[in-house]
């Protein structure tokens, strides 16, 4: 029986503040639900209740500390390849247990923002699968319909999100674990950029593509928890610092964007109709929202994806060692046999493979010249456990159709619910982009769920209200940028800004406050003064330009021009070209009146 509250965490939050429930009272609820949900196949292992009881009443007993601590009272899980301190990390096979002396560190962290873990949950042995079901732990039970896979690896994590078990759970991605059961559940999936989060304290399925994924009710609520769990980790090979002006914080959706979608004839459902249906859907509300469709020809990502299976599968093999050599009985079936394909490749195969790779990347790479996002379907189809046991290689690769190819070319993604079919089984849409636009993909992703509405995850609970995105000064990846003169469509710097990388997005107008004046030189170029009330409102573009290219365009403006904040209409403003004062502007000629730097220049043709 559901509480009273929610546990997205937004309600939660907002029963905290007004006294409605404590973090004691969350628990000892949450203890309840799960007792209710009667799944034991969700969990692999659990936190004792009293120790879970006394860390809420600390907690209930520090709410004068609450705006110091981010997740406060937040309960969660941790997929059980991951380490908890207290609670043994099996990957999903009990021949591996071992008890960790501390948690990962992306799991400390959340625990010192003031979450709570419940406890460990199950998954596809070794992180290896889509599917959900390749455990001796059992399987977990899709939310929607038993009779289905509850998709994998992640499987424990991403039903005990929907089940309403936890507010959020930690789940890994190497090949769409992250993602998969998302749809399948009709909850969110983020998989950050590789290395943004600290694989430390992680049992690796291919560790050079591993990521921590995150599962929560609503994309700002799996955006909050990246913000908390994010950080260079030296202690991590595989970690990465986060370039200058990144940040992990909600902001508005784009009014206007490109999403990549695969040609016609290379979208695949296997057969399934209505799920082709409501990806056409979910186009559509991404066009009602400001987006433009560009179709791309999506040859290189499966072929990209094919090459997962191939020689990456030694990185499989090599992260589960001596097991396989010495007690490879202990597998289960599936996975032993899926892992035992790294041992095929060579040397020379694994190098190829690498060769082909970087050729589809830069072939790949072109898109994002044009496109802010692919927009794909989570997956084409969905299959029973009676389909699973029939074909379980096979309908497993099919699941990864969308997914397989994101890691190895080092993009970022976001699976957010899409739809349901007539029998009630949810489906979802996946927002992908390259590293560390990770919170523009949220943007966009939270967007789009909106925009679809529905019940958070199984718990018939709807999307809270939208609340105002924090404000940031976070720039990464691009950075927007005014301009009103030469740098103009068809002006004679427009090459310039697009060699840079910067792309046009709209028209715009200052506020009645600047003064235009013709600045003489080898290019003829417009110079705005703010000079408050008397001034005139004068017309312009917004360029994106990417924030890594800012440096070089600073180089390219020579005074008495710079960069700096516009004031736009309606109480906007802009980063974007502006003019110092000074006796060099005394002789400059006043075009204000013509209110748009192109007329200016009709006029001197004219």
């Amino acid at each position: 029986m559901m509480a009273a509250f929610g546990l997205d965490f937004t309600r939660l939050r907002a029963a905290y503040e007004s006294g409605g429930t404590t973090p004691l009272h969350v628990i000892a609820d949450v203890l309840a639900r799960i007792t209710a949900h009667g799944d034991e196949a969700i969990w692999i292992s659990r936190r004792p209740d009293d120790a879970l009881l006394a860390e809420a009443e600390e907690l209930t007993a520090r709410f004068h500390d609450r705006a110091l601590l981010p997740l406060y009272g937040i309960p969660f899980a941790v997929k059980d390849n991951l380490d908890v301190a207290g609670l043994a990390t099996t990957a999903g096979c009990p021949a591996f247990a071992y008890r960790p002396p501390q948690s990962a560190p992306v799991v400390e962290a959340l625990v010192a923002a003031g979450a709570i873990v419940i406890g460990k949950t199950n998954l596809d042995q070794f992180a290896t699968g889509l599917v959900g079901v390749r455990s001796p732990y059992g399987v977990p039970r899709n939310t929607f319909d038993p009779a289905m896979v509850p998709g994998g690896s992640s499987s424990g994590s991403a039903v005990a999100v929907a089940a309403g078990l936890v507010s959020f759970a930690l789940g890994t991605d190497t090949a769409g674990s992250g993602r998969v059961p998302a749809a399948f559940n009709n909850i969110v999936g983020l998989k950050p950029t590789r290395g943004l989060l600290s694989n430390r304290g992680m049992v690796p399925a291919c560790r050079s593509l591993d990521c921590i994924s995150i599962f929560a009710l609503t994309v700002p609520d799996a955006l909050a928890v990246l913000d908390v769990a994010q950080g260079f980790d030296e202690r991590e090979a595989y970690s990465r610092p986060a370039p200058a002006g990144f940040g992990a914080t909600l902001r508005p959706a784009p009014g206007t964007f490109a999403f990549a979608v695969p040609h016609q004839a290379q979208l695949e459902f296997f057969g399934d109709a209505e799920a082709q249906t409501l990806f056409a859907e979910a186009v559509a509300r991404a066009e009602d929202l400001g987006g433009t469709r560009i179709e791309i020809d999506f040859g290189p990502w499966i072929e990209t994806a094919n090459l997962l299976y191939g020689p990456w599968t030694a990185e499989r093999a090599a992260a589960v060692g001596p097991m396989l050599a010495v007690e490879p009985d202990v597998l289960h079936p599936v996975t032993r046999a899926v892992i035992e394909r790294g041992l095929a490749p060579s040397g020379v195969d694994t190098f190829q493979a690498q060769y082909r790779l970087q050729e589809l990347a830069q072939a790949i790479h072109p898109v994002w010249e044009t496109a802010d996002v692919l927009l794909v379907p989570t997956t084409g189809t969905a299959f029973s456990l009676a389909d699973l046991k029939a074909e379980p290689i096979a309908r497993n690769s099919d699941l990864g159709y969308y997914t397989n190819f994101t890691n190895l070319l080092d993009l970022s993604a976001i699976a957010v619910p899409a739809g349901f079919k007539a029998s009630g089984f949810p489906v979802g849409v996946t927002l992908i982009g390259p590293a560390w636009h990770d919170a523009k993909l949220a943007a966009l992703g939270h967007a789009l769920h909106r925009a679809f509405g529905g019940p958070l995850g199984a718990t018939g609970a709807r999307l809270p209200e939208p609340e105002a995105p924090a404000a940031t000064v976070a720039t990464y990846p691009t950075v927007d940028l005014a301009v009103f003169g030469a740098h103009l469509t068809g002006g004679a710097l427009n090459p310039q800004l697009k060699a840079l990388g910067g792309r046009f997005r709209r028209t715009c107008r200052t506020a009645p406050c600047y003064r235009m004046v013709a600045l003489p030189g080898k290019i003829l170029r417009p110079g705005l003064i703010d000079i408050g009330a008397d001034g005139r409102s004068i017309q312009g573009e917004i360029w994106s330009l990417p924030a890594a290219s800012l440096a070089a365009f600073l180089g390219t403006i020579t005074p008495p021009l710079g960069l700096g904040t516009v004031r736009l209409a309606e109480d906007e403003a802009c980063l974007g070209f502006i003019c110092e004062g000074g006796a060099p502007l005394a002789d400059a000629q006043d075009v204000s009146h013509f209110g748009f730097w192109p007329t200016y220049l009709q006029s001197l043709s004219g």
